[in-house]
C-alpha cells in the first residue's frame, strides 16, 4: 500500500494522564480508573468518577467533524432523550454546554448504561426494536440536519473507490477487476437512488447490533457518531440477516412496530442491496484513511493482504447477484 494517510495519528497526546486530566477539567471527581472502549473512529473510555461511579468519555477524532456538526448530533440525542425515547445523550455542564476541550482535543462525557447485544432471532425483540426506531424517525423527519452531511452513492461510494485505487491500495494484479465490480455496481447503485424517489430524514446512520445496548426493560441506543441524513431504511436494513425469507420475516416484525409511530415509504426497500454496497465500499475506504492510526493495524492486520482483497472481490461479485435480485417484499 502507498502512504494512505497522515504520517502521524491523531491522537498521539491522547496518554491517560491527559484523559483524566480532561475529565477533571471538564468538572468530574475521576478516581483513577480508566479503560479503554472498543472504539477506532474515536477515543472512547469508561472512567472512574467519585460521584457517578462511572462516566464514558469520547474524544473526538480531530478533523472529522466541525464543533457545529458535533452540536447537532448532541442536540438530536438530547430531543431523543427528553421524550423518553432511550439514547445514552452526552452530559451538559454547568453552563450548559455538551462539547469539552482540553489539550487540542474535543469531548464529551456520557452516563454509563450497560446492556447486551439484542437478539434479532427473537421476533418480540424485533418488533419493540422497530418501536424504538420508528419513535427516533418521527422526531428525526421534524427537521432536517444543517451542517451535518447526507448519504450518498457520490460520498459513500464514488469517493471510496476513488480513494482506494488512486492511493493504490488495491494490489496491481487485482486492480483492473475491482475497479470493473465497483464501476458497475455503482452504476446500478447510482440508477437506484435516482429511482428510488425518497425522503432524506435524521438518522442514526450506523444502527447495527454493538450498538444497542439491550435489557429486560428495552434498548438503549448508543453512538450517533455517524448520524447524518438519509433514508430511513438505512436504520433498519443492518439489522437483517439470514437468507431472503429470514430477513423478509425480520423485515415485517421490524415494521410492525415502527409503523406504530412512523410511516414507512416501501418503494425504500429498493435501497437495500445499494445500501449494502455502498458500505462494502465505504467500509474498505475508511480503513485505508486509517491506516496510519496505530489502533487500525493492531485491530485490522488482515487488511491490504492479497487474501484480503481476493475476498474482497469475490464479496464484490456476490454483491452484484444481490442487486439483480428483486428488492424485499413486505406483504
Amino acid at each position: 500500500m502507498s502512504d494512505m494517510a497522515d504520517s502521524e495519528h491523531p491522537y498521539v497526546g491522547l496518554t491517560p494522564d491527559t484523559v483524566l486530566d480532561a475529565i477533571e477539567a471538564a468538572g468530574g471527581r475521576p478516581t483513577g480508573s480508566v479503560s479503554a472502549l472498543n472504539s477506532y473512529e474515536n477515543r472512547v473510555y469508561q472512567i472512574g468518577d467519585e460521584e457517578a461511579g462511572f462516566l464514558v468519555a469520547k474524544f473526538y477524532r480531530p478533523g472529522r467533524w466541525s464543533d457545529g456538526q458535533i452540536y447537532e448530533e448532541h442536540a438530536f440525542s438530547q430531543a431523543l432523550a427528553r421524550l423518553e425515547i432511550p439514547v445514552v445523550a452526552p452530559i451538559a455542564g454547568e453552563d450548559g454546554d455538551t462539547l469539552s476541550r482540553h489539550a487540542g482535543f474535543r469531548f464529551a462525557l456520557f452516563p454509563r448504561r450497560g446492556g447486551r447485544a439484542p437478539e434479532l432471532d427473537d421476533p418480540d425483540t424485533l418488533y419493540r426494536l422497530g418501536q424504538f426506531i420508528g419513535r427516533l424517525h418521527a422526531v428525526g423527519a421534524a427537521r432536517d440536519f444543517r451542517l451535518r452531511p447526507t448519504l450518498t452513492p457520490a460520498d459513500f461510494g464514488h469517493a471510496s473507490v476513488e480513494y482506494l485505487l488512486a492511493n493504490e491500495c488495491v494490489p496491481r494484479e487485482y486492480a483492473g477487476e475491482y475497479r470493473s465490480l465497483a464501476e458497475a455496481l455503482m452504476g446500478e447503485v447510482d440508477a437506484r437512488f435516482a429511482a428510488a424517489d425518497f425522503r432524506t430524514i435524521r438518522l442514526h446512520g450506523d444502527m447495527h447490533a454493538g450498538n444497542v445496548l439491550w435489557t429486560d426493560s428495552g434498548a438503549h441506543l448508543v453512538d450517533l457518531d455517524d448520524s447524518r441524513m438519509g433514508p430511513a431504511v438505512q436504520d433498519i436494513w443492518l439489522l437483517l440477516n439470514g437468507e431472503r425469507a429470514d430477513m423478509q420475516r425480520q423485515l415485517g416484525e421490524i415494521l410492525d412496530g415502527y409503523e406504530e409511530f412512523f410511516d414507512f415509504d416501501r418503494r425504500e426497500l429498493a435501497l437495500v442491496e445499494p445500501l449494502r454496497t455502498l458500505r462494502l465500499l465505504h467500509y474498505a475506504a475508511w480503513l485505508a484513511r486509517r491506516w496510519a492510526d496505530p489502533a487500525f493495524p493492531m485491530a485490522f492486520p488482515w487488511f491490504g493482504s492479497v487474501r484480503y482483497w481476493e475476498e474482497q472481490i469475490l464479496t464484490l461479485r456476490e454483491q452484484r447477484e444481490r442487486m439483480l435480485a428483486p428488492p424485499l417484499q413486505i406483504g
